[in-house]
Order: structure tokens, then C-alpha cells, then sequence
């Protein structure tokens, strides 16, 4: 049976389309900007567990807090978009505060086409992250993995023993290494943090 609208209901229904029409558009629009603004706004505001970097400085002199165990869990994301499978090798390592530490993550294109990827990274809880360096990983660096190809990425890295002495750190004893990918396009441009350009200039 065919239904009869009023001219009024005819436009509060237009009106009702418009506006969840709308809504979507800002929605879509939000998440294909949100790695940008989220990278530009944790390097403003050192907020959300950005890690300090690769920092090398403190190798040669660190002395390793034995005392103090600290469990890493590690994450694995990927965008709605992004058609990788990705994952970590190891589900959690125990570290202590001064001692290097590697873990892998695992990608793998299952598309018969080649998929190129740039991740990002945080930490949680968040004020970790002024404590937890990076010697080595593949954050904000694109990689191209071709069809069906399956590669391990490492991360090496260590926490600073100065995280033992941090009364605010007392009793946090698991972290969580968070990374996501997202496939790399003209229009999907990530800034490279200030501290990546520093270590590039001086290797």
C-alpha cells in the first residue's frame, strides 16, 4: 500500500536525509585526516604516548635497573583500508629499565597487488612514552610489500632506566607498544617527527 506525505512531512524527511547525509561526509572526512592531525598534535603536545625516538645517546653509559621488571605487550592495527595482515611475533617479553630489547611484527600482502604501508606508533599508558626509545623500527617509513610477499619488521629499543626512578612510574609494570598501518597514498602524507629528521642528519 503506497504511503501519502504531507508537503511538511515531504520536507522534514528531505531536511532528516540532508543532515545524515551530511553527518556521514564529516565522519568520512574526519577519519581520512585523523593520522595527520593525530601525528601533528602529539609532536605539538608530546600527548598520547608518543615514544622519544631512536636515541642512542644513553648506550654506552646506562646502567640496567635489574630490580625493576617491566612487562611490553605489543599491538597490531591496521586501517579499514588497509589490506595487509599484520601482526606481532610475540604476544609480550619482559624487560627491565637500561637493557635493550628486540621484538618483531610480521606483514604480509595477500592481494595480487603490490600494497605499499606507513605506520604509526604509540604507547599506552601515555606517560611512558618520554621513557621508551626506539633505536630501530619501521615507523613513518613506507614500505612496499608486493603481491602475496610476507616480511618481518623489527623493533629495537630500550627503556630508560631514569623510567625506574619516576615516582609517577611506581607502579605502572606493563606497557603496550602500539603499532597501526595504513596504506600510503599521494593524498595520505604523514610529517616525520623532529626527532627522525635529527637522526637522519647526524647518520
Amino acid at each position: 500500500m503506497k504511503e501519502h506525505y504531507s508537503p511538511q512531512q515531504k520536507q522534514k524527511l528531505r531536511s532528516t536525509a540532508f543532515y545524515v547525509t551530511g553527518i556521514g561526509v564529516l565522519i568520512a572526512g574526519l577519519s581520512y585526516a585523523a593520522v595527520p592531525l593525530y601525528r601533528i598534535f602529539c609532536q605539538a603536545y608530546s600527548y598520547g604516548g608518543t615514544t622519544t625516538g631512536h636515541d642512542t645517546s644513553k648506550l654506552e653509559y646506562m646502567k640496567p635497573n635489574k630490580e625493576r621488571k617491566i612487562k611490553v605487550r605489543f599491538n597490531a592495527d591496521t586501517a579499514a583500508s588497509m589490506q595487509w595482515n599484520f601482526k606481532p611475533l610475540q604476544r609480550e617479553i619482559t624487560v627491565i629499565p637500561g637493557e635493550t630489547a628486540l621484538a618483531f611484527y610480521t606483514a604480509t600482502n595477500p592481494t595480487d597487488k603490490p600494497i605499499i604501508g606507513i605506520s604509526t606508533y604509540n604507547v599506552v599508558p601515555f606517560e611512558v612514552g618520554q621513557y621508551f626509545n626506539k633505536i630501530q623500527c619501521f615507523c613513518f617509513e613506507e614500505q612496499q610489500l608486493n603481491p602475496h610477499e610476507q616480511v618481518d619488521m623489527p623493533v629495537f629499543f630500550y627503556i630508560d632506566p631514569e623510567f625506574a626512578e619516576d615516582p609517577k612510574m611506581e607502579y605502572i609494570d606493563d606497557i603496550i607498544l602500539s603499532y597501526t598501518f595504513f596504506e600510503s597514498k599521494d593524498n595520505l602524507k604523514l610529517p616525520i617527527p623532529n626527532y627522525v629528521k635529527k637522526h637522519r642528519e647526524s647518520t
